[in-house]
């Protein structure tokens, strides 16, 4: 989601550019700075970007500037002028460097230049080019986020395939889990009474009761599903969103399946599953 776009324009004796950038964000947010004067700009801008974007923080950026006419007549702040003269004649009897006239006519306020004032009709004219510039700015950030996109998609699609092989991995694991579970009670149970009457029986009644609650084919099956969804999604953007949402849901499956697991292979997986979740989860707040 992040990227950069500039568009520059000219109209009516006035120049500006347009900056417009993006970073990560669950949900749209567009920000705008521009020149006063230009106040329906911000509407403007706020309803492209909307147009064309669906996550991201967005900050829109316009500098505008006048062109001053050759024949603007220049004024003089005499009163302001001469305050500076004092202090700095003032500050040379004391082995200051005197002041030059230079100097004092660069100082701030010194010299007035009146600001041309547009009429309506002018000053709507350059609002719309400025729109337009502003709608360029932002093609250029679409462009460069999709060229992110491009070169994300294969990493994206890579953990997908991951995830898809360690769920394939738990499933060949999860079908030695009933007969770990029986060898295990079943020794436990010998180690503490070896001679019981009806051992078997109770053996088998137990094993089976800590079998059902060991059985993982459920979440494996979520997880395959899940595995669908996202490449499903990831071929019809925008889906950032939904995205999260399934991050999740694949790590809630994830951790149950560590929770039921019966043997320290099986554990191993999910472990495994769940850093690979995470690191695709950690991709996926750049995909819009």
């Amino acid at each position: 989601m992040t990227g950069f776009g500039r568009a520059d324009g000219a109209a009516d004796g006035w120049t500006w550019s347009v900056e417009a950038r993006s970073v990560n964000g669950r949900n749209l947010e567009v920000r705008y700075r521009g020149p006063n004067g230009f106040d329906e700009l911000e509407r403007l801008a706020k309803a492209s970007a909307q147009a064309r974007f669906a996550r991201g923080q967005v900050t829109l950026g316009l500098q505008a500037r006048r062109a001053q006419a050759a024949d603007v007549a220049v004024v003089v702040n005499e009163p302001l002028l001469a305050r500076y003269l004092s202090l700095a004649n003032q500050l040379a009897e004391d082995g200051a460097t005197p002041p030059s006239a230079d100097g004092l006519l660069a100082l701030r306020g010194v010299i007035e230049a009146p600001e041309e004032e547009d009429d309506a009709e002018t000053r709507a004219a350059v609002q719309a080019e400025m729109a337009k510039t502003v709608e360029a700015a932002l093609d250029a950030l679409k462009a460069s986020r999709q060229r992110e996109g491009a070169q994300l998609a294969p990493l994206l699609q890579d953990f997908v395939a991951r995830i898809e092989t360690l769920v394939g991995q738990a499933e060949a694991e999860a079908q030695g889990q009933v007969e770990a579970i029986r060898e295990r009670f079943t020794r436990r149970i010998a180690e503490l009474a070896p001679d019981a009457p009806g051992l078997e029986d109770r053996i088998f009644l137990e094993a089976a009761a800590l079998a059902a609650k060991a059985d993982v084919r459920e979440e494996l099956d979520r997880l395959t599903a899940h595995v669908a969804s996202a490449r499903q999604l990831l071929g019809q953007p925008p889906a950032g969103r939904k995205l999260d949402f399934l991050m999740q849901e694949f790590m809630r499956e994830a951790n149950t399946l560590c929770s039921k697991s019966a043997t320290t292979a099986l554990t191993g997986i999910g472990l495994e599953l769940k850093a690979v979740i995470e690191q695709l989860r950690e991709q996926v707040q750049n995909v819009e």
